[in-house]
């Protein structure tokens, strides 16, 4: 299981944003890309492309991939 997290900045007088947790996990041969605000992705066979499609969400919300 891969645990991918991203603190974002708050700026005085905000609200703070949500963070995104980003969760890989394995059911059999299938693998659930899922983040904690809400965004995932259908079961996949392949981990690579599970994992790949959760570090391009990262990327495309302005999160950093840890590790």
């Amino acid at each position: 299981m891969s645990h991918v997290h991203s603190e974002l900045p708050v700026s005085p007088g905000t609200a703070p944003m949500p963070g995104h947790r980003v969760e890989i996990t394995e059911r059999g041969s299938f693998c659930f890309a899922n983040c904690s605000c809400g965004w995932f992705r259908p079961a996949r066979r392949s981990r690579d492309l599970a994992r790949r499609e959760a570090a391009e969400h990262l990327e495309e919300s302005g999160a950093e991939l840890e590790g």
